[in-house]
């Protein structure tokens, strides 16, 4: 197979228009082609003259090796996955604490090789989640145990649903082909920053379900892991409580996969409680920014291409004399800002975009980076009372009901309160209060952020307009704990499989879902 690259498209074609450009050019006959696809679609914007889309075609036909004289033809080889020899009983039935995609993958994948694992979940199904959610962002109605942060789907339900990944894994291809399985558009297959959106991601999320429990999978939904027993360091048994019926009920079992997410605090000091091994560990904070979606679009895009775009994005970075880093993070194109608390009294911001990604503003996590040393103490949850600190401080200068503090970039660089809303409106909901950030905000991260948007604007222009909304706090981009684990991916305590973004080894949908697809290969496998 051989793929042909950087194929300059400068109008909105079909898959099959641009595979006829591309035969074209290079004289290929049609009828040598055995197989094809697009690996590879993305925006070339560097010369705002000369915007165009740029893909990358793998074509299998006959007689390619006289095309590999040209400058953008290669050859490939397809990506094999590691293989691994099935070695747990199969009467075993796996527990999976947590159905984001690190518990579902895993799930899926357990299911494909013939087990039947029970996902134990505290928060509610999918559908059900999505009306809860919509009832906080509405009314600032919260529900401890399925909200944002916690339910089917995890976390990244309610974002953009990104499967954008800085990891390298065979995995990684595994994962895109069963979101479009499951209902994802065929596009996520080739796209360099491909994305689902949330009004899909819950579809989708509830097709998995449904194809795990026919192959023999069990959902324990309103259902929250509390305790566990060891018998000679393994593992033998987990206890559940029912938060429908306020039952406790006991579970035995040899395998549990701990794919938990970053906002199980609770669970987190019940593991430390019993002696698995956690570490704290690096993570970032910082605030929600907001522009227009038309400015960011022409920062990107300039004024003169005719093609039809989406929405733009970016993603930035910038390293501080003082040793800090300022970065954005979950970049949502015409998306909102989102309240994403799991604790009462607690102001915790996320991103959202729909899949097409047509609302007003665009927003993004301005972030900077925290140590263990920025922490009250030395244990290993002292990250998680950093986050707590920041998110009490943000309700309190939010005021009741959920509302989010919000401040203009100009005040916050003055720092002085807002007292009034410019250009550019904030999409948070149920409500915002104007604010000084600086009032509650560390001074290593005030000084960092105010630093590193003046910096962006040097590199997208009007990052560091004076309207531009500022929402706080953005705690939760990453766990600030690592349960550790060995080359086996086990804990400290045998059969217990610490797994994804809150065990500390993914940051994202699609590094989770690789994650969790790699613990059930290796408890199968051990």
């Amino acid at each position: 197979m051989i793929r042909i690259s950087n194929i300059k498209i400068k109008n909105d074609l079909s898959e099959e228009e641009i595979l006829a450009i591309t035969i074209k050019k290079y004289g290929i006959s049609k009828n040598t082609i055995k197989d094809w696809h697009i690996s590879k679609k993305s925006i070339d914007a560097r010369k705002k003259d000369d915007v165009h889309y740029s893909y990358s075609l793998d074509i299998n036909l006959k007689g390619e090796e006289k095309l590999l004289k040209f400058k953008n033809i290669s050859k490939i080889k397809e990506i094999s996955l590691p293989t691994f020899q099935i070695k747990m009983n199969k009467s075993i039935k796996p527990i999976i604490i947590g159905a984001g995609p690190a518990g579902l993958f895993s799930a899926l994948y357990f299911v494909k090789n013939g087990y039947k694992p029970m996902i134990i979940e505290q928060g509610d199904m999918v559908d059900k989640r999505a009306k809860i959610v919509d009832e906080f962002i509405k009314f600032g109605n919260l529900h401890p145990h399925s909200n944002v942060q916690f339910g089917e789907g995890g976390a990244g339900t309610f974002s953009d649903g990104k499967l954008t990944t800085g990891i390298n894994s065979p995995y990684i291809k595994t994962v895109l082909k069963e979101f479009v399985k499951f209902g994802a558009p065929k596009q996520i297959l080739y796209l360099t920053k491909p994305h689902i959106g949330t009004d899909n991601l819950i579809k989708i999320i509830k097709n998995m379900r449904e194809y795990i429990i026919s192959k023999g999978g069990k959902f324990l939904f309103n259902t929250k892991f509390i305790d566990f027993e060891t018998n000679n360091n393994c593992i033998s048994k987990i206890s559940v409580l029912h938060l429908d019926t306020n039952i406790i009920e006991e579970i035995d079992t040899s395998v549990l996969i701990l794919a938990i997410g970053h906002s199980s605090r609770d669970t987190f000091q019940k593991i430390y409680e019993k002696g698995i091994l956690l570490e704290p560990k690096n993570f970032s904070v910082g605030v929600r920014i907001e522009h227009l979606q038309s400015e960011i679009n022409k920062a990107q895009y300039g004024n003169i291409t005719k093609l039809k775009l989406p929405a733009a994005d970016y993603k930035l970075a910038y390293h501080s004399p003082s040793g800090r880093s300022c970065y954005t993070f979950c970049m949502c194109p015409g998306g909102t800002v989102m309240p994403s608390s799991s604790e009462k009294n607690t102001i915790v911001t996320n991103g959202m975009s729909y899949y097409a990604r047509n609302g007003k503003n665009a927003n993004s996590a301005v972030l900077v980076n925290v140590t263990p040393s920025d922490f009250a103490n030395n244990s290993p949850l002292a990250g998680i009372y950093f986050q707590e600190n920041l998110e009490k401080k943000a309700f309190e200068l939010g005021g009741a009901n959920y509302f989010a503090p919000v401040q203009r970039f100009e005040d916050f660089y003055k720092n002085r309160k807002s007292e009034f809303i410019g250009s550019i409106e904030p999409s948070y909901k149920p409500g915002y209060t104007l604010s000084n950030l600086n009032d509650i905000i560390p001074n290593f991260v005030s000084s960092t952020l105010k630093e590193g948007i003046l910096y962006f604007d040097t590199k997208l222009k009007g990052f560091a307009n004076p309207d531009s909304i500022l929402t706080g706090m953005e705690t939760r981009s990453s766990s600030p704990v690592k349960i550790l684990r060995n080359e086996e991916l086990i804990s400290n305590i045998n059969g217990i499989y610490p797994c994804g973004e809150g065990a500390g080894y993914a940051g994202g949908i699609m590094s989770a879902a690789v994650d969790g697809i790699k613990c059930a290969i290796a408890t199968i496998s051990n």
